[in-house]
């Protein structure tokens, strides 16, 4: 499984990296635009938007890329490590893999 995270707090990516292997996907985060981010994303299962954090103008490229991958959109106001925790949690649960 793929995740992509559009936003959210520079510092915390490698936590966000973190709880995404935990639950057996591998994560491609962007805090911030640089650059094309369309030629960077590739495929993915789930985009994560934090719209707190992030422009309009990423949230249109990442929900185009979404689009065209057939990917599920899961959109959270709050960037915090909990907000993705859930949204992991309900999209692929792991409690016999790991203990969160």
């Amino acid at each position: 499984m793929s995740v992509v995270i559009i936003g959210g707090n520079e510092r915390m990516e490698r936590m966000y990296s973190d709880l995404c292997l935990k639950h057996g996907c591998k994560a491609k985060i962007f805090t911030k635009a640089s650059g094309d981010i369309s030629k960077k994303v590739g495929s993915a299962d789930l985009f994560v938007l934090f719209t707190s954090t992030v422009s309009h103008n990423l949230v249109k490229t990442a929900l185009n890329e979404a689009k065209r991958c057939n990917a599920e959109v899961e959109r959270c106001h709050s960037s915090s490590l909990s907000a993705l925790k859930n949204i992991l949690q309900e999209r692929f649960p792991c409690e016999t893999i790991c203990n969160i």
